[in-house]
């Protein structure tokens, strides 16, 4: 089994975040692997990963870093591959790692989610994927749908709680 999705983190210190991604990936049965990589630290293994990720048989590529979160821009300056990037809070409350994700220069593109959004970064790769899979596409209909009927029950269960001035 060769993985589809590539999860990149700049540090183990990611990993509560990143944890997400994974945990998804896995539910939705859908092969990744994991690393971590640091654009400042470790610049050749980026580039080598980034490089090699297409050959390896890498589809998607969710890669989080916190602070000045160059990891995400540096991957997809290098490869074809999509790159979703995670801004993780580490510090101005993420802000510093939104902006630096999402600032790309034209031709180096980088889908950004939330800070801390892991876990819908993972739900964006199994989007992209699924335009080509059609075993994918169900399961992605199926999890939406999931998401009305969550919806749905929590309203049946706020409706059970009863209050003397509450309008309904």
């Amino acid at each position: 089994m060769k993985a589809r999705v590539s999860i990149i983190m700049g540090s183990t210190s990611d990993w509560a975040v990143m944890e997400k991604a994974a945990k998804f990936l896995n539910e939705m049965e859908i092969p990744f692997e994991i690393n971590a990589l640091s654009a400042h630290r470790t610049p050749d293994e980026v580039e080598k990963f980034a490089r090699e990720a297409e050959t390896r048989g890498v589809e998607v590529i969710i890669a989080g870093a916190g602070m000045a979160a160059h990891l995400p821009g540096v991957i997809a300056a290098m490869t074809s591959l999509p790159v979703i990037g995670v801004p993780v809070k580490s510090s101005f409350d993420g802000l510093d790692a939104l902006l630096a994700i999402v600032q790309m220069p034209p031709g180096i593109p980088v889908a950004t989610v939330a800070v801390n959004g892991a876990q819908n970064a993972a739900i964006l790769a199994m989007q992209m994927l699924a335009v080509g899979d059609v075993e994918l596409k169900e399961k992605m209909k199926h999890f939406k749908a999931g998401l009305k009927d969550k919806i749905v029950n929590a309203n049946q269960t706020l409706a059970e709680h009863k209050f003397d001035y509450r309008v309904q």
